[in-house]
């Protein structure tokens, strides 16, 4: 059962303060004016290691034993966590085992080695990848640090929902990503408690669809996977973060893997910004007419993470400028 608060994110923010990037909240005159609302991009891709996972990730290892720092950690990732981790692990002089999916993209898997971590593919989906670190913890010793059901992990993520809010509290909406909740429940935890009238809309791409169609029946689902250009938001869910987002998240959307890559080619045509699937999800659902009583609201959708591989974009780019659709 997770137990975060609003105060563990304030104290978050306190402790990650100087260590972290303050991430813009950019306006988008484009998708404002498509959608009849205010629209605001809260720019985590623009955050060091390229996301906003640095936030919990830091968090949680600033929180660690000296004995436990000894140990080392290890945790399981489809990629921006595992950076994560590795960037963190590293400040603070801590072995780091990294354990991804063999579908973790070229860039992301890069950055791991870049950061320190010892690089670790195992299994086709990030369930697998985490079964095998789970394993890999009980062998070693080793601390496992989870990428989402951790109340650390929680608190430090919320901090990018407590600087997006700071600079706009009377928003409407916060459209956030939703892959396993950390981001989710940090960021729903903090527009809660500043605006209790906000709607709190998690995204999910219909290829790895557990928030959604648990959200409706009200508890956890098995759903069908498929691969996805938004890796970093593929696998399932737990009942921590579960049982935290129903009282704090307002609804679920899904997109489709189309409109992903639509997305990612128009805020790299329009804004300029290379973001990767997982971060342009909120765009997408906007840009589909998917979120509801939108006209002269004011919204603000986060755009988690940078670190895509160039191949991809350009592939969607060439898709979209030939055919305009």
């Amino acid at each position: 059962m997770l137990k975060a608060t609003f105060q563990d994110v304030l104290i978050a923010a306190k402790r990650l303060e100087g260590r972290i990037n303050k991430t813009p909240l950019v306006y988008s005159d484009q998708l404002s004016t498509e959608t009849g609302a205010e629209v605001y991009i809260k720019m985590e891709a623009l955050q060091k290691t390229g996301s906003f996972k640095v936030r919990g990730a830091l968090n949680k290892m600033d929180a660690l034993t000296q004995e436990e720092q000894k140990r080392g950690v290890v945790t399981a990732s489809a990629g921006n966590h595992a950076q994560a981790v590795a960037y963190a692990s590293t400040l603070k002089g801590i072995s780091a085992q990294i354990v991804v999916p063999s579908s973790t993209p070229q860039t992301k898997l890069e950055g791991i080695k870049r950061y320190g971590g010892e690089l670790i593919i195992h299994g086709d989906l990030y369930d697998e990848a985490e079964d095998h670190a789970l394993q890999l913890a009980e062998e070693t010793g080793r601390v496992f640090v989870n990428a989402f059901e951790d109340d650390l992990v929680v608190a430090g993520q919320g901090t990018a929902g407590l600087e997006a809010l700071l600079e706009q509290p009377d928003a409407d909406i916060l459209l956030i990503p939703a892959g396993g909740g950390g981001l989710l429940c940090g960021a729903a935890l903090v527009a809660k408690a500043i605006n209790p009238a906000i709607k709190v809309i998690g995204i999910q791409t219909d290829t790895s669809p557990p928030w959604y169609y648990s959200f409706k029946a009200g508890k956890l689902v098995d759903v069908e996977y498929r691969p996805s250009y938004a890796e970093g938001l593929h696998g399932g869910i737990t009942a921590g973060n579960f049982d935290l987002a129903k009282e704090i998240v307002d609804d679920f959307v899904l997109v489709t893997e189309k409109d992903v890559a639509r997305a990612m080619y128009w805020m790299a045509k329009q804004h300029h910004y290379m973001l990767e699937g997982s971060a342009v999800v909120g765009i997408a659902a906007l840009q589909k007419g998917l979120v509801p009583d939108v006209k002269g609201k004011k919204i603000i959708t986060i755009a988690t993470g940078s670190n895509v591989d160039l191949g991809r974009l350009a592939q969607f780019y060439n898709e979209f400028e030939e055919t305009g659709k």
